[in-house]
């Protein structure tokens, strides 16, 4: 092994794949760091940043966003059972962190990856396309699964001593459980994917606006994440908050064009249209009389603000919230 130590920057999604991932190497004696790839389209960020710093490690995170998008445009693998890249937009991620590692002076890039865990993007087939697309090529390391894998450039070179790394394979989760407690890591999610293009409901919101608006304005990929959407007869977008967080988030989401809708004499949601077709607005409000806490009154205010302008208040009987699921995506 070198003097000095080797430096390895892993892709962190905050499972304990990639946990162990870090402490094997750092067992070993190699100086590692985490790589943390941000996006609407991922799970919650701060629980990975935690967990990670809880074991010492130093972590980066850079917004993947931008990837995700242009790989929903054409994947050059094709999706899984939603919307999900997952060959591409996995190997894009490869590509992007030894990119940086080659900037920041790491001498190679590792995963927490284990072989035959997921039937389709974790045989050794789909693992070893991931690997060419990167352009990383033998400067990635799956410290988990590499006694069974390929021999890469850090083992040849000494940077890693293979003997030390892990034979993991198969979907039976009790060793990284083990391995686990051995390392100290008491707190860690079941194992999900994290990753929203693989829920259906989802994919559904995604796929009608990719379909409608496009996927060029961040405010709307945002909104995915919030509310209930509609889409209305004359193709107006509405999303309509299902408690005070969305509420808020929605109405921060205003811009020119779009209108925002509340009622004012009962508690109930706020909801967005964005850019709407001026026939779809009375149907809107009749939305906001169904969902609104309305109690025993029959009449609820609805307040709508176009941008600009003031509130104008309507008077909407208490609608049946069943005429609106035609339209909910």
């Amino acid at each position: 092994m070198p003097t000095t130590p080797s430096r390895a920057l892993c892709l962190c999604s905050g499972g304990l794949d990639s946990l162990l991932c870090l402490c094997v190497l750092r067992e070993q004696g190699v100086h590692a760091e985490a790589l943390l790839f941000t996006s609407p389209f991922f799970a919650d960020p701060d629980p990975v940043i935690r967990s990670v710093k809880e074991l010492g490690f130093e972590i980066h995170s850079v917004d993947f966003t931008p990837d995700i998008l242009a790989l929903l445009e054409n994947p050059p693998s094709g999706f899984g059972s939603c919307l999900n890249p997952c060959i591409d937009c996995h190997a894009r991620m490869i590509e992007r962190a030894w990119a940086l590692a080659q900037e920041k002076g790491f001498d190679f890039v590792a995963t927490g990856e284990v072989l035959s865990q997921r039937p389709m993007s974790q045989v050794r087939s789909s693992l070893n396309r991931v690997r060419n697309l990167s352009g990383a090529g033998d400067r990635l390391l799956r410290p988990l699964s590499a006694q069974l894998l390929d021999e890469t450039a850090p083992e040849r070179e000494g940077l890693v001593d293979r003997s030390k790394l892990l034979a993991l394979q198969g979907r039976n989760r009790k060793p990284q459980m083990e391995l686990a407690k051995h390392f100290g890591i008491r707190k860690y999610p079941a194992p999900a994917g994290g990753c929203k293009l693989t829920e259906p409901n989802f994919c559904r919101r995604l796929r009608n606006l990719r379909e409608h608006e496009g996927l060029q304005d961040m405010r709307l990929i945002e909104l995915l994440n919030h509310g209930r959407h509609f889409r209305f007869p004359a193709g107006s977008l509405v999303i309509l908050g299902r408690n005070r967080a969305d509420n808020e988030h929605i109405r921060s989401a205003m811009r020119g064009g779009d209108v925002i809708f509340r009622s004012t004499n009962v508690p109930g949601p706020t909801a967005i249209a964005i850019r709407p077709a001026s026939e779809d607005l009375p149907a809107v409000r009749r939305l906001i009389a169904a969902y609104a806490d309305h109690r025993d009154i029959q009449i609820v205010q609805v307040s709508e603000m176009h941008t600009a302008s003031k509130p104008e208040l309507y008077p909407e009987p208490v609608a049946d919230r069943e005429e609106f699921q035609p339209y909910l995506l």
